[in-house]
């Protein structure tokens, strides 16, 4: 095969590395810190170097299961190595791809030649610690150590949402999968079997993925079941439906300048490049969405990444989508134009490949770089999602050089967009319409609190809540969307 000229300061993925750990007890847990050096390590190996090479920086992916204070200033005692910077991503799923892009960007430019990009969490030994009462002695960074920050800080929760408890993935990714069936015209039914049997082909890639934590293949019908091990949580997602976040994994990537890979002796058969990035999300508050069934700024995001690396959908063969909840990987594929009857999924998702928090994508992207390699002439997505669908990174790869690695954002485009108004308390009272809704249960499965988005006859959105034990169960029999209720001016569900 006749080799593309490579500009020298190209950016190139040259080492992917993945470490699960699966702990017995406290004594043999290791901390999130020594969960990246191994990965570390382990994408040296898949570069072919025979130790860490030395770096201009150390970039880490926010974590939330240790406060370290400069994670990768740990992280670089513990190998040694002494590099220029140490950076730390803002939170949000979406991070390890806005951090592959901005990488790429960095070493485009000339303003670096190699980096080390990380990120690990330790969230279930740091469980069995507070369930045992243990204090934990994993290590710090000095007091006066202070990372480099990069990326958007972006406030995602409404003070209305706050209010009435509305503050977690778990309680909103349901909402959306209610929306997205009404939208379709599905019944409960047929919408567990769409969200299910996808679901049940993720665990089926995740069982073949030496990297995932679960590799157990689960069946549709086991997967949308409730039993005592898969209980209800948020109606109508089981247990199986939701993010995995009680892991403890790891995962790296080298990247430098074609340079830089050249004079580590890095051969080219490891060599994988970004094409393209966006960067880009939707309304920041739920509140403000005009449709729950719908995201503009993926459809406007994929769009750009796409145009810049010069493909159609119809040109990607390799695609992993964010998958913390079925709602966001059936969002993703409708905005990005695929199939749910296609591979969307290298990894087997956060379900049962793992949810490490933040930085389940840079495992994602670790899974990519190593499908390219076994397919040459191939071209790979990956969308990366953070918050309640709403901050979105994309990134396009490929073994065959672009002419240049090219980034850009719709942002404007985006929030040009039509936004929905929210109702202050006071005047979101009367009648309403049901536009999408869950029902939380408790530890024991039992339907506790009912959340509902809901559209007053001008139009305007309102939240709707009921803690009343009959509602709540009723509210999990028969389709609500679209149902006439009643809102107290308490904001509370009156029907």
């Amino acid at each position: 095969m006749t080799l593309v000229q490579v500009d020298p300061q190209a950016p190139v993925l040259v080492g992917a590395g993945q470490f699960v750990h699966h702990a017995k007890g406290l004594d043999d847990a290791l901390d999130p810190a020594t969960l990246m050096c191994e990965a570390i390590r382990a994408a040296a190996a898949d570069a072919g170097l025979t130790a860490v090479p030395e770096v201009d920086s150390i970039r880490v992916v926010s974590l939330l299961s240790w406060r370290y204070g400069d994670p990768a200033l740990v992280v670089a005692q513990q190998l040694g190595l002494s590099p220029r910077e140490t950076a730390a991503t803002t939170m949000g799923g979406n991070s390890p791809q806005s951090l592959v892009n901005e990488t790429a960007l960095e070493i485009q430019r000339g303003e670096l030649d190699i980096a080390i990009l990380t990120g690990g969490e330790a969230w279930q030994s740091r469980n069995r610690s507070r369930h045992a009462g243990v204090e934990l002695a994993w290590p710090k960074a000095p007091p006066d150590a202070f990372p480099r920050v990069l990326g958007e800080d972006l406030e995602m929760n409404h003070p209305a949402e706050r209010e009435r408890g509305l503050i977690m993935p778990v309680q909103v990714y349901p909402m959306f999968e209610s929306a997205i069936r009404a939208a379709a015209g599905r019944t409960i039914a047929e919408q567990q079997q769409v969200a299910s049997t996808l679901w049940s082909r993720f665990s089926e890639v995740a069982a073949q993925n030496p990297a995932a934590w679960s590799r157990t293949a689960r069946t549709a019908e086991e997967i949308r079941t409730p039993t005592p091990t898969n209980r209800m949580i948020g109606f109508p997602y089981t247990k199986y439906m939701n993010s995995n976040n009680n892991v403890d994994m790891g995962a790296a990537l080298i990247m430098c300048s074609a340079e830089k890979a050249r004079a580590l002796g890095i051969t080219r058969d490891r060599w994988v490049f970004p094409h393209a990035g966006a960067d880009c999300h939707e309304h920041n508050y739920i509140s403000n969405r005009w449709s729950f069934a719908q995201t503009p700024a993926i459809e406007l995001g994929g769009r750009d990444v796409l145009r810049l690396a010069g493909l159609t959908i119809d040109d990607i063969e390799i695609v992993d989508l964010y998958s913390c909840f079925p709602s966001a990987v059936q969002l993703g594929a409708k905005s990005l134009g695929l199939s749910l009857d296609r591979q969307l999924t290298r990894t087997g998702g956060l379900s049962f490949a793992g949810g490490p928090w933040n930085n389940y994508v840079m495992h994602a992207i670790a899974t990519v770089m190593h499908d390219l390699r076994e397919h040459s002439a191939a071209n790979a997505l990956v969308w990366a999602n953070g918050g309640y669908a709403t901050k979105h990174s994309f990134g396009v790869y490929s073994t065959i050089p672009p002419s240049s690695f090219a980034h850009s954002s719709p942002q404007a485009e985006i929030d040009a967009l039509p936004r929905r108004q929210l109702a202050d308390i006071d005047e979101a009272q009367g009648a309403a319409t049901i536009e999408a809704y869950t029902v939380m249960h408790n530890r024991d499965g039992v339907p506790e609190t009912a959340f509902a988005a809901c559209l007053l006859p001008d139009a305007r959105r309102a939240w709707g809540t009921s803690t009343d034990a009959d509602l709540a169960a009723a509210m999990c029999e028969g389709e609500w969307v679209g149902r006439a209720v009643q809102l107290t001016a308490q904001g509370l569900l009156d029907c």
